[in-house]
């Protein structure tokens, strides 16, 4: 289905780097980026532009936006968030969303990648000693930061600090009109080699996901749509909340198959009964 086909990677932001090497070499496609289509006009990291849509309508504007700009047929795009983990409450976590689109096939391919791996970060700063903590806190100059002169004041701001000279420069020049500067960790992925990682780690599920062909008309996205719940316990056979069966669908010709106990467990452990620990 995509052999020898053109891919466009809607980017901006050197996400090719990881994507491209590893869907040519398993899905025979030939890569391309364009500069035809802005994807900042859909919203940016550090709030000027901010995002309107959810994650995936914002997705998917993002690709039929591109195949406008370029008249392709096919498209991945990439889009994350930072902030709370939805279970590690305490800790911040990078939501990767990866989309691929085939108008040629009337297909959707999307896949989630969840990640603690992430320097994310941001605080408010009287004094050189107290930035420079911070960059050495956040892998900088490795990974670059963001000054503007306050959380939610975008006038001066510059993005894409790699170096020493360049970050104190800037600092002191907001310092001499303002009390504080306001200093973020730059998220966009070619200056967060960090991100980058959990982005190839995405592509690499996409990839998975594109080979996961339906067993009834071999269209590939066969993958989970859906996750019952209900494992019994050992101890007093209640449903819990862990997971029983995933249920995979065919988006083209809506074949199902229910596969039961997907993480080999017949039985939970009773710490996670609501009966038995409640």
């Amino acid at each position: 289905m995509f052999d020898q086909r053109r891919l466009l990677i809607a980017t901006k932001h050197g996400k090719e780097q990881v994507i491209a090497p590893l869907l040519e070499k398993a899905l025979g496609v030939s890569c391309f980026v364009s500069a035809e289509f802005d994807t900042d006009t859909l919203g940016t990291f550090s709030g000027e532009i901010p995002r309107k849509d959810d994650v995936l309508t914002t997705l998917r504007n993002k690709c039929l936006f591109a195949l406008e700009k370029t008249d392709g047929d096919l498209v991945i795009a990439s889009e994350g968030s930072f902030g709370p983990h939805p279970s590690v409450f305490f800790a911040h976590a990078d939501d990767e969303w990866l989309l691929l689109m085939d108008t040629k096939n009337n297909l959707e391919i999307k896949v989630r990648e969840i990640s603690l791996e992430t320097n994310f970060n941001a605080a408010t700063l009287a004094c050189e000693t107290e930035l420079l903590d911070f960059a050495v806190k956040v892998g900088f100059p490795n990974h670059g930061l963001i000054l503007r002169p306050s959380e939610n004041n975008f006038a001066n701001l510059t993005k894409g600090i790699t170096d020493k000279a360049t970050l104190i420069h800037h600092f002191r020049l907001l310092k001499q009109m303002h009390d504080s500067v306001y200093v973020e960790t730059d998220m966009r992925a070619q200056y967060n080699p960090t991100r980058m990682r959990v982005i190839a780690k995405a592509a690499q599920k996409l990839l998975e996901a594109v080979q996961s062909l339906c067993p009834q008309c071999s269209t590939p996205g066969f993958v989970v749509t859906d996750i019952k719940t209900g494992l019994p316990c050992e101890w007093c056979k209640s449903p819990t909340n862990s997971t029983l069966s995933h249920l995979y669908v065919c988006q083209k010709c809506a074949f199902k198959n229910e596969v039961h106990h997907p993480h080999q467990k017949q039985y939970e452990d009773p710490m996670y009964c609501h009966c038995c620990n409640p």
